[in-house]
């Protein structure tokens, strides 16, 4: 279930995003101080990059994240094809992401620290 949720949420944001030219790549704010780079990471979440570089909403992702955990009511059971279980899929996604964010700004230098003992 929550593989062809995640297939079809990140198909129809590749797809709005290309219409709209919102690149949805995290990139990392290395040399930041920890609170601007988690600030970042949550921030990017909620944003994307457009064409020229600079940050606007996510809109592709705000429609595929919430498109696909209503259109997956179709296929799921009735006790679990209901709005606020549709919301509640789309927060929890949306928090996926942000902890995706977070572990792509942070494990790059956890992963240099574990290596360099």
């Amino acid at each position: 279930m929550r593989l062809t949720g995640i297939s079809t949420s990140n198909a129809m944001e590749a797809g709005f995003g290309a219409v709209w030219g919102e690149d949805p790549r995290y990139f990392r704010a290395p040399g930041e101080p920890v609170k601007s780079r988690i600030g970042h990471a949550i921030k990017m979440t909620f944003l994307d990059r457009n064409k020229s570089g600079s940050n606007m909403p996510a809109y592709a992702r705000y429609i595929g994240v919430t498109g696909s955990n209503f259109l997956s009511n179709t296929w799921r059971p009735d006790s679990e094809a209901t709005a606020g279980r549709a919301s509640l899929r789309i927060v929890l996604g949306l928090l996926g992401r942000m902890s995706s964010n977070l572990f792509e700004e942070f494990w790059p230098d956890v992963k240099q620290r574990l290596s360099r003992k």
